[in-house]
């Protein structure tokens, strides 16, 4: 903790209104000449950031809880990966590693190899986004298994290009007016146990969100030996910071091996110690066949990691390639990142997860509108709902409590149509936790009241 003047400077303080006049100046030069598909919940205009930190162009400062949509895994800025970026970039900023051959990837690649759930033989393909990552596994196991069909989940979010958007089933808005997507993709619900689609509870359920493929898809519309993978979300992110129980992987797993179908985890949001594990696929013993990684990989520099048992990734030169993936100073941030990791920082989320969402599952006695509190290490979701009887969803609610908390200091966002996502760095401490569940708790009590 460092005080200046007085003030803590781990913890929000606001100077002006919101927006400042720096930040509504940037946000009406912003109006005129970016692209109007970008979302903002409220105007925040960053300048710097440091640990769990940032402050605006107007010098407020405010506690992070969206980590950058879950990306700064090690905080703002934090020391050792900004001495990694300066040192590589001094070094070498670019050649190409398709075409040529960078130590550091080789170093990367058999970290990822090594820490990749499972004791299996694997290979890494390198992007520079989650939705590249997730496109690199469509590719892969159509052409591994040489059949052409998917299945993926309502609630999930795989990437807004059209192959990875053909995959996501999180808002029909993201695929409007881009028909025809990629063909082949069939939907079925997710395990969401606050929400089953089949109105069963967690003891009384037959894993029907998994039966429902074969007992539909496949006896009905969808061959099951033209499916290529099934892509998953160990905890789905968009969706609403979804948990499901161990035996939906148990079960699904049957389902792929039986089969011969591919599990590709798509561990964009969930991996790099987010869950307080390496991967949240280990939570519930999943070894996927392909993984995809990318936001908090490198601590916020654009890097995307497809991970695929050796066998599996089995294409020829020239047929999957990019020019910037794999960029050697990202990779030299990835490695410095996963040295934090396992450090301290995937044992800090567990821990710190653990106190927060202790106080957070306080919230539905506490507060009607709180429908649901889910999720592991740092990676939260609270659920807002109009009555907690009837379940019915309450978007204007979590909107609005988004804002109140940007007003108090402290940024969260949106999943799902009525949830609130808690992804902090992992640096937080537990003074930040604390401080995050007392505003959001001031939040709720003020519209309560």
């Amino acid at each position: 903790m460092h005080v200046t003047d007085g003030v803590r400077n781990d913890l929000p303080n606001l100077i002006t209104s919101l927006p400042g006049p720096k930040a509504q100046a940037i946000i009406e030069r912003d109006g005129a000449v970016v692209s109007p598909s970008y979302t903002r919940s409220y105007p925040l205009v960053a300048a710097r950031g440091e640990g769990a930190m940032i402050e605006d162009v107007d010098g407020n400062r405010f506690l992070d809880f969206t980590a950058g949509i879950a990306v700064v895994s090690t905080g703002h800025c934090h020391p050792k990966i900004v001495e990694a970026i300066q040192r590589q970039a001094a070094e070498l900023i670019h050649m190409s590693g398709t075409d040529f051959y960078y130590p550091n990837m080789v170093d990367l690649a058999e970290k990822l190899a090594m820490i990749a759930p499972g004791d299996v033989p694997r290979r890494v393909y390198f992007g520079n986004s989650g939705t590249e990552a997730v496109e690199a596994a469509l590719k892969m196991a159509r052409y591994h298994t040489g059949r052409g069909r998917f299945i993926a989940f309502f609630g999930s979010f795989h990437g807004r290009t059209m192959g990875s958007l053909a995959l996501t089933g999180s808002k029909s808005v993201q695929q409007k007016g881009f028909f025809p997507v990629v063909q082949g993709v069939s939907h079925v619900p997710y395990a969401n146990c606050y929400r089953c689609a089949y109105g069963k509870t967690p003891d009384s359920c037959a894993v029907e969100c998994v039966k429902v493929i074969e007992d539909q898809l496949f006896r009905h519309t969808v061959p099951p030996e033209e499916v290529a993978a099934i892509f998953v979300e160990p905890v789905q992110g968009e969706g609403g910071y979804v948990v499901p129980p161990k035996k939906f992987f148990d079960e699904l797993r049957r389902v792929a091996d039986q089969h011969d179908i591919l599990i590709a985890a798509d561990e964009v949001q969930s991996g790099m110690g987010r869950t307080g594990k390496m991967f949240a696929s280990e939570h519930f013993d999943l070894v996927p066949d392909i993984i995809a990684l990318a936001k908090g990989i490198a601590s916020g520099m654009p890097l995307g990691a497809t991970i695929a048992r050796a066998d599996v990734m089995d294409w020829r030169p020239g047929a999957h390639a990019s020019t910037f993936g794999g960029n050697p100073v990202c990779i030299s941030a990835a490695l410095a990142t996963i040295e934090l990791l396992e450090q301290e920082l995937i044992d800090n989320a567990a821990r710190v997860g653990a106190h927060m969402k202790a106080r957070l599952d306080e919230f539905p006695k506490r507060f009607p509108i709180v429908g649901d509190v889910r999720g592991l290490g740092l990676m939260i979701g609270l659920e807002i709902v109009r009555d907690q009887t009837t379940k019915e969803r309450a978007p204007d609610l979590r909107d609005k409590i988004e804002q109140i908390c940007f007003e108090r200091g402290l940024l969260v966002l949106g999943a799902g149509p009525n949830s609130i996502r808690l992804s902090p760095p992992l640096v937080i401490t537990k003074d930040q936790a604390d401080h995050a569940v007392d505003t959001l708790a001031e939040c709720l009590e003020s519209i309560r009241r």
